[in-house]
C-alpha cells in the first residue's frame, strides 16, 4: 500500500514512540513544522518523560493508531528515536493502520515500526530525518531534497546518490532487485524468533547503525547470517557505522574487516557506504518499495514510486 503524497497545508502528526526529547525541543518541532507551511497536531508522547521512554507504552501505542485513525491528519512524523518501539509491537491497531495509509517517516528505533508496519500491513514507509534532529538547524540540502522527492512526488526516487567525496564499495559482483527492508541493525537483530522478526526472502537488506563498538556489530551481524537473512536476501545495501569504533586502547577489527568475515560470503551482490542512517547528509528511502543494485555500475536506485 501506498499513502498520498505530502504537500503544502497538509496536516502532519507528531509523535515520539520511543525516547523523550524534551519541551523546549518538542516546541521546536511544532514550531518548525508549521514554519514550513504545515498544519500540526502533535500525541501527548512529544511532550512525555518516563526514565528512556516518552511516556507509557499506552500512550505512545495509542499516539501512534490515533494518528493513523484521524481523518485530518496526512502523514505521520517521529520526532526522535532512541529506545522502547518494540515495547508497542504488540499494541498497535495493524488493521486500522492498514485501512488508513499515510506517510509515516523516522529511522533508528523507528526500524521495529519500519518492518512492523510493512509485514503487517503491506504499508510503505519512509526511513529518513526525524523533526528534532533538524528543527533547529534546517536540513542539509541533499538531504532535503531525497526527503522531499521521496514524500511528495508520485515517482520512483531513482539513483540513491553520495556526496562526491563518499565512495561506495562493490562486493561479488552482479545485479539484484526487490522491495528495500531493513534499517538500523540493533533492531533487526533484536526482533530475531519474535512475530516481527524481519523477512528478508528476495529482498534488498538494508542495514545501519550508530554508536557501537565493532565486537557488537559482529555478534549482531553473525545473528542475522546464522538466522539466513543474508542467504535470503536478493541482495544487501549497507548504510552508515557512525561512531562504531573500538574502544581506546583495545585491540579490534574494523568494520570492514567484520563485513567482509560475516556478510559477504553469502555471495549476494553487495554495495556499502551510503549515506544512510544516523549521518549527515541522511537520505530517505522507503521501506517497502521496488528497489535495485548492480555491483557493475556501482548503483542503487529506488525503482517504484513510494506515494501515488
Amino acid at each position: 500500500m501506498k499513502p498520498k503524497p505530502l504537500k503544502k497545508g497538509d496536516t502532519i502528526g507528531l509523535i515520539a514512540p520511543s525516547s523523550p526529547v524534551g519541551r523546549s525541543k518538542a516546541q521546536a518541532c511544532i514550531d518548525w513544522v508549521i514554519a514550513m507551511g504545515y498544519r500540526v497536531k502533535w500525541g501527548e508522547s512529544i511532550f512525555g518523560e518516563r526514565g528512556y521512554l516518552s511516556g507509557s507504552d499506552e500512550l505512545r501505542a495509542y499516539d501512534i493508531n490515533s494518528m493513523f485513525g484521524d481523518k485530518e491528519v496526512d502523514a505521520v512524523f517521529c520526532i526522535r528515536g532512541g529506545y522502547g518501539s518494540m515495547r508497542l509491537l504488540d499494541k498497535l491497531d495493524y488493521e486500522l493502520i492498514r485501512n488508513n495509509p499515510k506517510i509515516f517517516i523516522g529511522f533508528s528505533d523507528i526500524t521495529a515500526l519500519h518492518t512492523a508496519f510493512y509485514q503487517k500491513t503491506d504499508l510503505i514507509t519512509f526511513h529518513g530525518p526525524m523533526v528534532a534532529g533538524y528543527a533547529k538547524k534546517n536540513l542539509d540540502s541533499l538531504s532535503r531534497d531525497y526527503m522531499d522527492r521521496a514524500l511528495m512526488k508520485a515517482e520512483p526516487l531513482g539513483e540513491i546518490i553520495n556526496p562526491p567525496d563518499i565512495p561506495i564499495k562493490a562486493y561479488n559482483g552482479g545485479c539484484a532487485s526487490g522491495k528495500l527492508v531493513g534499517g538500523n541493525l540493533s533492531l533487526l537483530a533484536d526482533t530475531m524468533g519474535t512475530p516481527y522478526e524481519i523477512d528478508t526472502k528476495g529482498k534488498i537488506l538494508l542495514i545501519e547503525e550508530v554508536e557501537e563498538r565493532p565486537y557488537k556489530i559482529d555478534r549482531m551481524l553473525l545473528q542475522l547470517k546464522l538466522g539466513g537473512k543474508f542467504k535470503d536476501a536478493a541482495g544487501i545495501v549497507i548504510g552508515d557505522w557512525a561512531g562504531c569504533v573500538p574502544e581506546e586502547g583495545k585491540e579490534s577489527l574494523a568494520i570492514e574487516e567484520i563485513i567482509e568475515d560475516i556478510v559477504v560470503p553469502c555471495g549476494k551482490p553487495i554495495l556499502s557506504g551510503y549515506k544512510i542512517g544516523h549521518c549527515t547528509p541522511n537520505i530517505t528511502v522507503p521501506i517497502g518499495a521496488e528497489a535495485c543494485i548492480d555491483c557493475s555500475d556501482i548503483r542503487f536506485a529506488i525503482t517504484e514510486a513510494a506515494v501515488y
